[in-house]
């Protein structure tokens, strides 16, 4: 098992990844800890950083959708204001306007079968399966549902968002 070394730098990449991206980690350091854990422990189980909150295949073809970030990560946050694991929250749940609480699962029963690719049932290929948006500020694009709460790039708010494709 990883060492709480180890788990520390783990917790800070995530952190400094998420927020370069505009995405805020939940505040409850203890608790966001827990879930680095099992994110460490899966990565080593499994050679990839699958949900701590949801039961892996062990096949990464079979688990691409929930290797975190998962697939789920953007439409819970729109929706719910966190991931499913609580591990990525709304910029209203760090600010303690907003709290967290067990979500809906969105992934399909017995998880996503993959296709002959390797990639699971009705990943993008050919086709955009999401709306681009564009941040008129500095051009930063993204494809998601939603635009994000702040722009990675420049920080701007997501109503400075347009939608692009």
């Amino acid at each position: 098992m990883s060492s709480a070394g180890a788990i520390d730098e783990l917790y800070e990449k995530l952190d400094r990844e998420a927020r370069e991206g505009g995405y805020h980690l939940n505040p409850d350091r203890e608790f966001t800890r827990e879930l680095v854990e099992g994110l460490a422990a899966n990565q080593e189980r499994f050679g990839y950083m699958a949900c701590p909150c949801r039961l892996a295949d062990g096949e990464r073809a079979r688990d691409l959708d929930i290797i975190c970030p998962c697939y789920y990560r953007d439409p819970d946050l729109a929706e719910y204001g966190q991931c499913y694991c609580a591990l990525y929250v709304s910029e209203a749940v760090v600010e303690g306007e907003a709290g967290t609480g067990p979500i809906p699962e969105r992934r399909p029963e017995g998880g996503v079968p993959a296709e002959p690719s390797g990639e699971p049932a009705g990943a993008p290929g050919g086709s955009l399966s999401k709306p681009v948006w564009r941040c008129r500020v500095c051009g930063y694009l993204c494809g998601r549902d939603e635009p994000p709460e702040h722009c990675p790039i420049c920080g701007a708010d997501s109503d400075r968002f347009e939608r692009f494709m």
